[in-house]
């Protein structure tokens, strides 16, 4: 693979692998289809629910692919390279196949052949399962988004703001330590406390320890991510952005994924045709990623970080609410398009007025 430090490409040839993807996913959601309703007005069925779960997969990941592009671009080629290829294999394989079968193997407390039946013979069951899994999942991935996106914000070395009278204020206090941990966990306990009310004690003690743990992972995550990027500096001279920084996208990449995989349960209750769905979004991500790299997008247009992070953080609030209740997925995606909308027009907006600045980093 070429380095990522080119930006001569067309718009339409970081898409191609993409496309080509899509083709191949809206085939065999045509031909699962047929196969499993023996009807014409079947296969037609599936194919349409693929491409909602694909649509609606890519407007849930504009986010996801802001916040890749600024972590690899600090990563040394190879690393890059690595999340790219490897990473997109655990994305597609890993988050939209393993991660589904793993529930219903812990919460049914079966083998993952049995899950892997279970998933093709009797969907309706399996749906269930993971249905009843979401509590704990929305509240770790809830927990670790929060975390992502508050330390954005809660930096003393940020000197770009965006909404300046929210984050200014913001910054003021970033020196304060644990500041963003605080601020989490007393989130974490008053939704304890509205979810042992409303529901039961049990689901706000399952709902506390998985935001818990996914807190620990968050930090655990941040210290593993500076040791290993430590070591490979002292190995390798000036290496950057390795395998610490590696790991920190793949658990960021699962915890968007949370949502979507469980929520894509509320379309189909067919695996195949979820992964079908998801991979299809999964890919434009990964387009998404190397075109925001390349162009160097993300110092071209200066707010529109910012208004990758506040989707983050509306994202991470809106799966604890889910914990109460039901929220559309379509809601959610269109919510986080329309920031990053928002924060690409100021950017727009932003450049205009200061041409002598975008002249500057354009040199």
């Amino acid at each position: 693979m070429s380095s990522l430090s080119s930006a001569s490409k067309p718009t339409l040839s970081y898409f191609t692998w993409a496309f080509i993807v899509t083709a191949i996913g809206l085939l065999l959601g045509l031909w699962l289809g047929f196969a499993t309703e023996h009807t014409v007005g079947g296969a037609l069925k599936i194919f349409f629910i693929v491409t909602v779960l694909a649509v609606l997969e890519i407007s849930l990941s504009f986010d996801n692919a802001i916040v890749n592009a600024n972590k690899l671009k600090d990563m040394t080629p190879k690393w890059q390279h690595r999340f790219l290829t490897w990473g997109i294999v655990i994305a597609v394989f890993g988050m939209r196949i393993i991660f589904p079968l793993l529930i219903v193997v812990i919460a049914a407390k079966v083998g993952p052949w049995s899950a892997l039946v279970m998933a093709a013979s009797q969907p309706e069951e399996y749906s269930r399962i993971m249905m009843e899994a979401h509590l704990p999942i929305a509240a770790f991935g809830g927990t670790f988004l929060m975390m992502v996106a508050l330390s954005f914000f809660f930096d003393h070395e940020k000197d770009v703001h965006w909404v300046r009278w929210v984050e200014e204020k913001v910054s003021a206090y970033s020196s304060i330590k644990g500041i963003e941990i605080a601020v989490v966990l007393v989130i974490m306990l008053i939704f304890s406390e509205v979810i042992e009310r409303q529901e039961s004690a049990a689901a706000a003690t399952s709902f506390f320890h998985a935001a818990i743990w996914g807190l620990l992972t968050f930090l655990l995550v941040e210290v593993l991510g500076g040791v290993l990027d430590k070591s490979q500096e002292a190995l390798a001279g000036a290496a950057k952005g390795g395998l610490g920084a590696f790991l920190y996208l793949e658990v960021l990449d699962a915890s968007f994924s949370f949502d979507g995989v469980i929520g894509a349960f509320a379309l189909s209750s067919n695996l195949f045709v979820i992964a079908i769905g998801l991979g299809i979004g999964a890919m434009y991500v990964r387009s998404m990623t190397i075109m925001l790299v390349e162009r160097g997008t993300l110092a071209e247009y200066r707010y529109l970080e910012h208004g990758a992070f506040y989707a983050i953080l509306i994202l991470s609030v809106i799966m604890y609410v889910q914990t109460l209740i039901h929220i559309p997925e379509v809601i959610t995606g269109l919510f986080g398009a329309a920031l990053i909308g928002v924060s690409l027009w100021s950017s727009i907006r932003w450049n205009r007025t200061h041409p002598e600045v975008e002249a500057e980093a354009a040199e």
